[in-house]
């Protein structure tokens, strides 16, 4: 049998974004309890670009050349003997395995358990862009920090991916939402619905937000500092950016709570259907196509991303 033959973005050594290669690429076989996707939407999250130079490189073991990417979104294109419930040409949303093979390809192979179905009116580039930045507010805001109805939640770097979908998530729950971000970005940050909006660029974030029952940090360096002065005592700080200063937090009464995000395909189905309600909105500042990936990272790693990036594959 002839060998199938696809485009996909590649990297054969970590470093900048030059290691981007986009190049033909041999098609995932699927084992049983996998599915073959074909690929119509990726999207970036600063962790591909961190995976990209070799930060990760400790805890994800990739086989060069690798195919980055996380996000995914498209059409069952085949599946193995064990996958039920499925129909091909279907359309889903998945988080890829980048050990596995990324989704930065025209065909991506999946865990049938990581798969969920998109509803009818939700777009597929809507879709592509939850997986990982929807996925871990989630994570961070109910299962970390268990946040509930009522509590007061500090959301720092609220523009950005993680953040407009935490302000949203927490605000649907009953939170009072305080929220930090840029001059450029407040009247976007109101929208979502945040309480109170905070320009960290002309406002003391300490002193503008008191007495919080939680903090969730998305930016790290001194806004992770001021998060501390925020936070009551026996308040919770969750950060994805950095590892709090355990010490200050005790002398603080402040607990860390760290962050195990796994987002399978019943947790996808669930923020599919709050976006198919209208209760989600998913903000995308641009998209680009799949050989257009390297300027894709350059714009995730300038950190003035408002929203989502979108990888269009097909």
């Amino acid at each position: 049998m002839p060998v199938e033959m696809m485009k996909a973005v590649r990297i054969h050594e970590y470093g900048s974004s030059s290691v981007l290669k986009y190049e033909d690429a041999e098609v995932p076989d699927i084992a049983n309890d996998e599915m073959l996707i074909k690929a119509e939407y990726a999207s970036v999250n600063p962790v591909d670009w961190k995976i990209r130079e070799g930060y990760m490189k400790e805890r994800l073991h990739l086989k060069m050349p690798s195919v980055l990417g996380i996000d995914l979104a498209g059409r069952v294109a085949r599946f193995g003997s064990e996958v039920t419930g499925f129909s091909l040409g279907e359309r889903v949303v998945c988080r890829a395995d980048v050990e596995r093979g990324g989704s930065y390809a025209e065909y991506v192979a999946v865990k049938y358990g990581k798969v969920a179905k998109v509803p009818e009116g939700v777009r597929l580039a809507d879709a592509a862009a939850l997986p990982v930045a929807c996925g871990t507010a989630w994570s961070a805001l109910f299962e970390s920090a268990e946040l509930r109805e009522g509590e007061r939640v500090l959301i720092m770097g609220a523009s950005g991916g993680v953040g407009t979908f935490a302000v949203q998530l927490a605000k649907n729950v009953g939170a009072y939402v305080a929220a930090t971000t840029s001059s450029r970005n407040v009247d976007l940050v109101k929208s979502l619905g945040a309480d109170q909006v905070i320009d960290y660029t002309s406002e003391d974030v300490g002193k503008s937000a008191r007495e919080m029952d939680i903090v969730l940090d998305t930016v790290g360096g001194t806004a992770l500092s001021a998060a501390f002065s925020t936070l009551r005592s026996g308040g919770r700080l969750v950060s994805i950016a950095a590892n709090p200063d355990a010490k200050m937090a005790e002398e603080r009464g402040i607990i860390i709570k760290p962050v195990n995000v796994n987002t399978d395909g019943k947790r996808l189905a669930e923020l599919l259907a709050k976006v198919a309600s209208g209760e989600l909105r998913v903000l995308t500042e641009r998209q680009f196509s799949l050989s257009e990936v390297a300027a894709a990272h350059e714009l995730s790693q300038s950190g003035k991303v408002r929203g989502k990036i979108i990888i269009k594959i097909h």
